[in-house]
Formats: C-alpha cells, structure tokens, sequence
C-alpha cells in the first residue's frame, strides 16, 4: 500500500510539475511589470472603477491567502480605497497564472475559464459591497515610514532609485523562484500528499451517493473550505482527485475558491488590520458567489454535454513521459532551494537582531 501510495503521489506531481513550472515563470515576469506603485495609483478611493482595477490586477497574480493580507495592508496603506483592497485580497489567492495552468494540466478546460471568472466576479461583487460601508466601520492601517528618511509617501527620490526593466524582470523572476515558491511550494506537496490519499483511499464512487443531491455536497465544500488552508495550487491536485471519486464540478469548483481564499489565520488578521464589517463583507461574498458560480457550473457541463469525470487531466497525456519526470525533479530542487535559502536568510536576520 505505501509503495501505491507513493507511485500515485508522484504521478501527480508529474503530472503538475511543468505546468507549475510554466505558471511561476509567468509569474516572475508579471511581479517584474507590475509595481506596487502602480498598483497604488489605480487603485485609490471608493469608485467602482478602481474596484474592476483590483479584481483585474489581482486575478493573475501567485499570491496565498496569508501572502496576500501583508500585500493589501500595504495597499491600504498607500491609499487604496476599501472596495479595491476587498476584491486585491479575493481575487489574487483564488487564482493565479501558476494554478490556472495546473487547473488545465489536471482538470479540463472549462474549468480552466471558469475559476478566474468566478474568482473576478466575486472580488467584485466583495468590492462594491465594502464600498457601500461607513468609514467608521473601517479600520485604516498607518501610513509606513520610510526606514532612511521617515516619510510616508513614497517621497523619496524613488523615481530616481527605480532600476530598469529587465533588472525588474530578473528580480521578479528570482522572487517567483525564490520568495513565492518557498510560500507555495509546501503547501503544493502537501496537496500532492492528499491527492495521492484520496485517490488510493477513497472509493471511486463515493460523492454519488451523498444525500441532498449537488447542494449538499457543495456546502460540504464550503464547511471545508473556509477555514482549510491550502494556496490555489495545492486546491487543484485535492480537487482534481476529488473528481475522480465522483465530486461534481461545480461542488469542486466551490472548494477552489473558499479554500484558497480564506482560513482561520487569514481572517483573524483581517479583522485585527481591516475591521469585523470588511472581514464580514469578504467571506460572506466568498461564500454566496461560490455556491451560486457552483451552481453555475453544473448547468454549464449539463448544457454543454461536458463529462468532466472522463476528460479530467486528458490534456496532460500529450506531454511526454521524461518531460514531466524532469520537471517534476526540477521543481523538487528548486522548492528545497527555496526553502534552504527562506531559512538562511530567517537565521541571519535572527543572528544580526541578537
């Protein structure tokens, strides 16, 4: 059975491995395009536009639930307005370019569209609904001081400082390589893990079955999901098995998008750094638009003919065998690379505090 165990585990890692691969590169290269003083500018005050700005900015970006919270306080803190910060922190962790592409590598297409849809929509949906708050209910984080010269507006000579493009992209595509995979890449072998345990554990039919036909298997979803964590790409190898025992799409989809977008941690920050009435406006969106995007998505395969338990991961086969035992070598060097360097960079900090 462990040897089983082990086997599957590692077919899905293949299976992942160069789409993950793909994903953090694109990654790289948009974290080098796309400066937080961009991000700043367009999305200040209460105005629907700069919510539509967040959701947009925020759909490809590799962000977890936990990465994202310091992400959006420093946001807040340059002036983005409530809704735009709402919808930042809904759509960045539900989906990004790395688990799109793992989406398409292990599920099918459609599911491929719908998921960053569904995570727009509902950042939306959260950010206009935060808008409408009283600024009385909102908590604002300080201004952040510059740490050389104690200004809080980004004064300081920083046009003059801004490397070049390319230097951006390098930087962009080391921290996609470095900082995001350490934050990502545990979590994604420990949905590796799952996956293999569900698959060889679970019967294949075991969510047809279920009492109370696909609502009730979506509300499981959420229970689970909420406050779960796992970062969007370690959902899609757990959601992926979970297909493969019978789970419906749209139920699955539901567990993509409460899973990666909230836990207990998350929140407790959130309402600590944003206030009880915006951490209650962006749960309660997550969890109506996900049961009806779930609903949605079973009319959508229903209507379209769509057998989602016979196409699951069928694009990957075409990729040859060798390629994704590669990839899947590669991208276990590079998260212990990631990780080695997480701590020895934590220990000098610790070492020179002391």
């Amino acid at each position: 059975m462990l040897v089983d165990y082990l086997r599957e585990c590692w077919r899905v890692l293949c299976e992942a491995a160069p789409y993950m691969l793909f994903g953090f590169f694109i990654a790289g290269l948009l974290k080098g395009c796309v400066t937080e003083g961009l991000l700043a500018r367009h999305l200040g005050g209460r105005g629907p536009l700069s919510v539509l700005k967040a959701a947009l900015l925020g759909v490809p970006l590799p962000l977890c639930s936990c990465g994202v919270v310091p992400a959006a306080i420093g946001l807040r803190r340059q002036g983005a307005g409530p809704g735009a910060t709402a919808a930042f922190m809904i759509a960045t962790p539900e989906t990004g370019v790395d688990s799109l592409a793992v989406t398409w590598a292990m599920i099918d297409p459609l599911m491929t569209v719908l998921r960053p849809l569904a995570a727009f929509v509902t950042a939306c949906a959260a950010g206009l609904a935060a808008n409408l708050l009283p600024e009385r209910l909102l908590v604002r984080p300080a201004p952040a001081a510059h740490a050389h010269c104690g200004c809080a507006d980004g004064c300081c000579g920083a046009a003059a400082l801004r490397p070049g493009l390319l230097s951006r992209v390098r930087a962009g595509l080391a921290e996609a390589f470095g900082d995001m995979l350490a934050d990502v890449g545990g979590w994604l072998l420990v949905g590796i893990l799952l996956a293999g345990a569900i698959s060889l554990l679970v019967p294949e039919d075991f969510f047809l079955g279920l009492p109370g036909g696909e609502l009730s298997s979506m509300l499981v979803m959420l229970v689970a999901g909420v406050p779960l964590y796992v970062c969007a790409s370690s959902s899609t190898p757990i959601a992926a098995s979970l297909l493969l025992k019978g789970l419906s799409p749209g139920a699955a989809l539901v567990f993509l998008l409460t899973g990666p977008a909230t836990n207990a941690t998350t929140l407790t920050v959130m309402a600590r750094s944003f206030g009880a009435a915006l951490t209650a406006v962006y749960v309660l969106a997550i969890a109506a638009c996900s049961l009806a995007f779930g609903f949605f998505a079973n009319w959508a395969y229903a209507a379209m003919g769509l057998n989602i338990h016979a196409v699951i991961g069928g694009l990957n086969e075409a990729l040859p065998e060798q390629l994704e035992a590669a990839s899947a070598a590669l991208l276990l060097a590079l998260i212990a690379r990631a990780h080695f360097l997480a701590r020895a960079r934590a220990h000098g900090h610790g070492c020179a505090c002391g």
